[in-house]
Order: structure tokens, then sequence, then C-alpha cells
């Protein structure tokens, strides 16, 4: 079944070859009948002869005694998170099909302690939460985790007695895994759902999802909130004045960076607002719908004056405006429709 996705002999023979090679065929077979696209198929495979040759050379020759140490080992060995992903997902592949083949081994495995308790919870999460497969899949191997620490931290005692000192051991533990904010606040978030199942069904007296604490997870949170000055100070020199355009950047750049206006409100702004001999710059129409004064400080100024005198005639740029071409108009949305239907 491999030749429906490779057709070039040596890459049969490499695929063929390692300690799963008796099972690369009825692997493609499944792909096949699954009704996977041919090159994601051929990206599986191609991921399950890697790993193949790697348990070949740790003197794997059954693949029925392919273990978790040997997967674990053979993930670790992979440096990119991306990579190491992919190969697990075609790992899991090649493990449900030998499970399939093999009923006797599974027979003979250790029975999972907390099966009906993780039952119990996927239950309540279908049918009181409503919650999708996908999302209660996650839940389910969070709380299997939360139930391995427990067991390995705490061993000889019940759920009933955990306590609070547990419950912040357990999401320091867990937390230590995350990799970002997002996963961190799902970390949380699922050891605080567990907690409260725990409670709801009777397993534990006390509140203790009330002690999980929150993740905030803000979009943007990893820029910097602003530039050092030595920073702005090395992009304004940068900036070549002896152009037009570079005396209006420069110009530009001083005023947002000294004053902190805003974009609209650079736009908005006129000549009658710059108060030369006051120093001061007029902000008209701002957020906060008030106007406020901020100081013009001599450089800004010297920048600013350059821009007016020499160079804002030539963006077309007419008074009262003075970087605007045509100040935008406060229009209602019939207006603008209007103007729209009309152009």
């Amino acid at each position: 079944m491999l030749e429906l996705y490779f057709k070039y002999p040596g890459v049969l023979e490499r695929l063929r070859s390692g300690a799963l090679g008796g099972e690369m065929d009825r692997i493609a077979a499944r792909f096949s009948e699954i009704g996977y696209a041919r090159a994601s198929a051929r990206v599986y495979l191609d991921r399950i002869a890697r790993f193949s040759q790697f348990a070949s050379k740790a003197g794997l020759r059954d693949s029925a005694a392919i273990g978790q140490d040997l997967v674990e080992r053979y993930l670790l060995a992979i440096e990119a998170p991306s990579v190491r992903v992919g190969a697990q997902t075609a790992i899991r592949h090649v493990l449900r099909l030998i499970q399939e083949r093999l009923p006797v081994a599974r027979e003979h495995r250790t029975p999972d302690p907390d099966w009906q308790l993780l039952a119990a919870y996927d239950e309540h999460l279908c049918k009181v939460r409503g919650l999708q497969p996908r999302t209660r899949q996650g839940r389910i191997l969070a709380a299997r985790r939360m139930l391995g620490w427990y067991k390995e931290h705490v061993p000889g005692r019940s759920l009933s007695a955990m306590t609070g000192e547990n419950v912040l051991a357990l999401v320091s533990h867990l937390l230590s895994l995350s990799v970002n904010d997002y996963t961190r606040s799902a970390t949380v978030s699922h050891v605080r759902s567990f907690l409260r199942f725990l409670r709801w069904a009777g397993l534990i007296e006390e509140e203790l999802a009330r002690l999980v604490p929150r993740v905030p997870c803000w979009r943007m949170a990893h820029l910097p909130p602003r530039l050092a000055w030595e920073e702005v100070r090395r992009v304004v020199d940068a900036i070549d004045v002896t152009d037009p355009s570079g005396v209006r950047d420069r110009a530009v750049l001083l005023l947002l960076a000294t004053t902190g206006m805003r974009s609209r409100e650079l736009r908005l702004l006129e000549l009658q607002d710059i108060r030369w001999r006051a120093g001061e710059v007029v902000v008209r129409r701002t957020k906060a719908r008030r106007d406020r004064v901020v100081p013009l400080l001599e450089e800004v100024g010297d920048a600013l004056a350059e821009y007016v005198l020499h160079a804002m005639s030539l963006f077309g740029v007419m008074a009262p405006g003075v970087f605007a071409v045509m100040a935008p108009l406060e229009t209602s949305n019939s207006r603008v429709r209007t103007g729209i239907k009309v152009a």
C-alpha cells in the first residue's frame, strides 16, 4: 500500500526498513481507509519511518514492544517544537494500529485506577456543562495530570483530604509546564473546572476552586509599553532632513514622542493651535472630548517651524491644517453612504 503514496524504489526501501518496516504497508492502508489527503499521509509516513529508524538503532525488533520510554526519548531528541508535535501525532497512529492488531496485549494492560472518576467527569462536562468532545478532551487530560501529581506528592491520601496548599503547589507545577500566557490561562481554567466538579460530586468538602489564581492573558502583552528615549533619539537622528519628507517626518515624530498626541489629534492639528511664544500646543477634539494643552519643547518647536516654513506647502497642505491635506470631516453614516453612492 505504500505505492499509493510513493513510487521511488529507494524511498520505499527506506520506509520498509527499521523496527516498523513490517507495519508500514498496514499503516498506509489505514490512512487510505480513513481518507487522509495524499500529502498529509506522505508526511505522516515519513515521520513514522524516522521513528522506525530510531527504534531500530535502539535495539527494538518487535513493534509490539514499543514503550512510552522509547517514545519519550525520541521526542526529546527533536529540537523544533512543531516537528515534535507532528511526530507525536504520527506515533499515536502507530500505537493505535498496533493495539488494534494485538487485542491480547490490551487485556494485560494495567487498569486505569482513575477511569471511573474521569468517566464521571466527562459525563458531567457533556451533560451538565454541554461541552464539545474536543473541549472535554483537553479538560480530561488536565484532570489526569492533576490526579497523577496528587498521588505522587500526597501518597496514601484521598481527594477529600486535599488542602489549599496542595492546590497552590499543583497549580505552580502545571504552570511551570506551560510555554506562554495562553496555555497558562487554559491550565488554571482546567484546574478550576475539575475542582468544581469534585466539589459538585461531593468528593471534596471545601470550595478549593476559588484558591486557583487567575492568569491574565493580554493581547500584545509581550510588546514593550514604551520606547526608551535613547531609542526614540536614534530614530529621530536617523531621519534625512535634507529631504522635505524627512523634515516633515522629524516634526511628526518629535511631536508624538514629546506630547503624547494621538494620530487623529495630530491630523486635526491646526496652525492656530500652536502657541509659539508660550511654547504650548492646544490639542482639540481629543478622545476625552475636551481640549488639553501640552508643552512645546524648543527642539520640537524648531522642527515644527522648519516644516511649516519650508516643507508644508510642498505636500499640498493648506492652512489652517498642519499635516493633513484635508482634515477628516465629522459626518454621519447617512452622509457617508450618500457620498459613496454619488462617487
